[in-house]
């Protein structure tokens, strides 16, 4: 079978835990196949950002033709975009795409709190969000976007169904920024996806964890994962939260600050890939231990 082709257009995160990297690993524990236009190199741990470098915007476009006019794409992710010039280049040459779903998570402020995208970018980001399939903006991003005042699940939809009204995408509002709903009978948190005749709620376990770095960057290219792959947007929605919550269970610990997810759920993948060929069996942690005196 084919692998569901998935163009990354993101920054890169030199601690392994957010952007591309992120949307590497997660599309590739999903089964797609991911290439990358990078729009930003960053010097980047769990505790903040040290440096950004953009790429230019002519470089930027040439990844993109690159991987369009040889491999082709199922789908596109967006994250951190660089610059209000890269912005703008990308939004015309996603034009071109024919029907190709491209999920767009508007990433402005690290989890860490460094800040990944100027005014004039923010700014430039209309006409991305209006070649989108689906946004995911988190509360303090979609404060941003509109202007409006988000503190609880309505006025999260409200400022969604703005958005929407006003860009024409489907808007996955997250709602992990806001506080503990009282008829919870246990810590929730809850996102929104709306669509012009829709609103589906998502209430998933809160993890109380610092290992949250990369969470955004993970949901949205687990999204066009299943975007890419042929699933519904409900389905890749349900898949991804899933995807999200499991690799935030698995989270490996490392660094001092807000520290990675781990991707990879607690499991080496080859050894599954030999057990799976192996014709005498498929026990996964036989192959394990025989690389492993840890497995």
């Amino acid at each position: 079978m084919t692998p569901a082709r998935i163009l990354i257009i993101a920054g890169s995160d030199s601690g392994g835990g957010a952007g591309i990297q992120a949307d590497l690993k997660t599309v590739t524990l999903l089964g797609g196949f991911g290439m990358t236009a990078i729009t930003a190199i960053t010097a980047q741990n769990t505790l903040g950002v040290q440096g950004v470098h953009p790429i230019p915007t002519d470089m930027v476009l040439a990844q993109m033709e690159s991987c369009i006019s040889d491999i082709g794409v199922d789908a596109v992710k967006i994250g951190m975009i660089g610059s209000a010039d890269t912005a703008a280049a990308v939004a015309d040459r996603l034009a071109q795409l024919d029907n190709v779903p491209i999920v767009f998570d508007p990433v402005m402020i690290a989890t860490s709190g460094s800040v990944l995208a100027d005014d004039a970018t923010i700014a430039a980001f209309e006409r991305l969000m209006r070649s989108a399939t689906v946004i995911t903006p988190n509360v303090p991003e979609l404060q941003a976007l509109t202007g409006r005042v988000v503190n609880d699940l309505d006025t999260l939809e409200d400022a969604a169904q703005a958005l929407r009204e006003r860009v024409g995408a489907v808007i996955l509002a997250k709602g992990g920024h806001l506080p503990q709903l009282p008829e919870d009978d246990r810590p929730l948190i809850h996102d929104l996806l709306i669509d012009e005749d829709m609103v589906a709620e998502y209430s998933v376990e809160r993890i109380e964890t610092r290992n949250s770095h990369g969470t955004g960057c993970t949901l949205a290219s687990a999204i066009a994962a299943g975007l890419g792959g042929g699933l519904s947007l409900a389905d890749a929605v349900d898949r991804a939260e899933a995807f999200v919550a499991s690799a935030l269970s698995a989270a490996p610990g490392l660094g001092r600050g807000h520290g990675p997810m781990g991707h990879a759920l607690g499991l080496t993948p080859f050894y599954h890939l030999l057990a799976a060929q192996d014709q005498a069996g498929w026990d996964a942690a036989a192959f394990a231990a025989r690389y492993s005196d840890h497995a």
